[in-house]
């Protein structure tokens, strides 16, 4: 090729450059690529250029670029009502735990115990959740579920965030349960707390909630990886975390998010928000009775 060149395409698309040197070399037309790192360009000699740019303009004009994937507008809800009422039921436990009303023992009635829960006692799975240690505890659950709670009401509403992440964080407790042998136990809202952070990951993505145009990765994925950094960040720590627990519930919740955009156009309005809450709030209630009386 000789040095009288002419630039014919420059992209900073890699891919675009060379299904246009495709074309080029199709009509039979000599070209080189160049690529500086930053953006690359497709260079003829300057007694092919007009032909050139004549194939390319046909090129794209047989295939215009595909129209960027429409974002769905987010219709935010009220999250107070929810984050408020699991502020208050993990509160009232605690204190009732702490002071052992109806003469009972709270923590041996309501931990995941791995061999009870094979033996049938299911209502663990949700009474485990509003259990805590100690104050350090509770406080560490307080400011991450209200945070993460804040984000899945708003999306949701506050009924049906708070009972997809109370059935999501069962089933991870069901599952961490299953996977560890059977003198597991364990206790804390926080396999709920990342059901939270997985469920709006999960629901964001799968419903392209943020712009997942221009095939970027960082635009498909964008949800997902935010969501494993804040659980990488937030739910690895401590010499007791159980970090099994935490990964399930946020798995659990990402695919509870997932199964909730096959749904359509959630319900908005109070009275389904309503219902939903009651229905959280009357499994854990029901989950303790059973506990409690058994």
């Amino acid at each position: 090729m000789n040095e009288n060149l002419r630039v014919v395409f420059e992209s900073r698309n890699r891919q675009s450059c060379a299904d246009r040197a495709l074309v080029l070399t199709a009509a039979k037309i000599p070209s080189q690529f160049v690529d500086d790192g930053a953006s690359c360009a497709l260079v003829v000699p300057a007694d092919f250029s007009v032909a050139a740019m004549r194939e390319l303009q046909a090129y794209d004009e047989e295939n215009p670029p595909a129209p960027p994937e429409p974002v769905r507008k987010i219709d935010y809800q009220d999250p107070l009502p929810g984050v408020v009422g699991y502020v208050l039921v993990i509160c009232l436990v605690a204190g009732f735990a702490g002071f052992s009303f109806f003469q009972s023992n709270w923590f041996s009635a309501g931990r995941v115990d791995g061999e009870l829960i094979r033996d049938g006692e299911i209502w663990r799975l949700f009474t485990a959740l509003t259990l805590h240690s100690g104050i350090k505890h509770l406080l560490g659950n307080i400011v991450f579920g209200v945070l993460f709670g804040l984000f899945a009401g708003r999306l949701l509403g506050s009924g049906i965030a708070w009972l997809a992440i109370i059935l999501a964080a069962a089933a991870g407790n069901g599952v961490n349960t299953l996977l560890l042998e059977a003198t597991h136990r364990s206790i804390g809202a926080s396999t709920a707390v990342f059901a939270a952070l997985g469920l709006v990951a999960g629901y964001v993505w799968r419903g392209k909630l943020m712009s997942q145009s221009q095939n970027r990765w960082s635009n498909r994925y964008g949800p997902i990886v935010g969501g494993l950094a804040l659980l990488m960040y937030t739910g690895t720590g401590g010499p007791n975390t159980d970090v099994g627990a935490h990964l399930l519930g946020f798995v659990c919740g990402f695919g509870t998010g997932m199964v909730m955009t096959n749904f359509g156009e959630l319900p908005r309005d109070r009275h389904s928000q309503t219902l939903a809450g009651t229905a959280a709030i009357s499994i854990v209630v029901f989950s303790w009775g059973v506990a409690l009386l058994v």
